[in-house]
């Protein structure tokens, strides 16, 4: 059953728990993706993911309920849509994971509910309120704050975690509508399948290259991961309210900054945490938005008989 507004505390301390593994999750999936790229390309690491994701999806299906017959998605096009931009937005994610700082990256990722702020309108046909609007300048000032233009060269990898977020901010808002018919096997079915076929179609031209016995690990790490983290997010929004889950993920900024720091000997510079501080508060003005602008869609309450 989905919490209300007012869950109990409970429910507040297992959706931290599910999304400390969300977290723990999408850290494992960047350092996988930075240690696969030394032997290959995005392309090559999405077939191989997707692959490893199709297979869980496959043992899944086995044991759910609805079968096979949950596979036949009620607008297939929305699904081809979806999964084009989750494929370029992933690709893009992975090429900046390889490139520049792990922290900035995260950071400029967390601008993905901005993007859907800013998109849904045009897609949707929802309205923008000015909390909307607040949010999303907020979050473009937490751009400049991380990327700093004019102090520190904008670098391709930069550019790439901003297409990702935009990639991700697509695919959630068709994953809003697909949502309203299919079920999650379907979207990840057809996810998983269509993403590994397109992964190793683009490498292809260039050679699909079998990694070495030492990247196996990596390879389990970014399959498996890539499916845990949503689930458990998912988990968590199940149990408690996207006020409270939100800044609960961004503790990923800091811890991803440790890793960095430990594993790859990246400096910790205080414009990213602040930046993506100031990101996360753009998040939360657009979540108290949305909220608001949902409870004043509700009808009035039922005068007492």
């Amino acid at each position: 059953m989905r919490s209300t507004d007012v869950a109990p505390a409970d429910n507040y301390l297992m959706a931290a728990v599910w999304m400390f593994g969300a977290i723990l999750s999408f850290v494992s999936m960047a350092v996988a993706g930075r240690e696969l790229y030394t032997e290959l390309d995005t392309f090559e690491i999405m077939g191989y993911r997707s692959t490893i994701g199709f297979v869980v999806v496959c043992l899944m299906l086995c044991f759910s309920p609805h079968g096979l017959t949950q596979l036949r998605p009620a607008h297939p096009l929305l699904h081809v849509k979806r999964n084009l931009f989750h494929f370029a937005g992933q690709n893009l994610w992975f090429y900046g994971v390889a490139v520049i700082p792990l922290a900035q990256l995260v950071a400029l990722e967390f601008t993905n509910p901005l993007w859907v702020a800013l998109l849904a309108p045009l897609l949707l046909n929802e309205k923008m309120t000015r909390l909307q609007i607040m949010a999303v300048f907020i979050g473009f000032l937490g751009i400049l704050v991380v990327a700093r233009p004019g102090y520190s060269p904008i670098e391709p990898g930069h550019l790439a975690g901003l297409g990702a977020a935009i990639g991700f901010a697509m695919n959630t808002i068709y994953t809003r509508q697909i949502g309203r018919t299919d079920t999650l096997l379907c979207v990840l079915f057809w996810m998983t399948l269509s993403q590994a076929v397109m992964g190793f179609a683009f490498a292809l031209p260039s050679g699909i290259t079998i990694f070495s016995a030492e990247l196996v690990p990596w390879i389990l790490v970014v399959g498996i991961c890539g499916l845990t983290a949503h689930f458990c997010l998912t988990s968590a929004l199940f149990l408690a309210p996207a006020t409270i889950v939100a800044p609960m993920e961004f503790v990923r900024l800091p811890i991803i900054s440790i890793v960095g720091a430990l594993v790859y000997q990246e400096p910790v510079e205080i414009w990213v945490l602040i930046g993506g501080g100031v990101i996360m508060v753009g998040n939360l003005v657009n979540i108290y938005g949305r909220t608001r602008k949902d409870r004043s869609l509700l009808p009035p309450p039922s005068p007492p008989n």
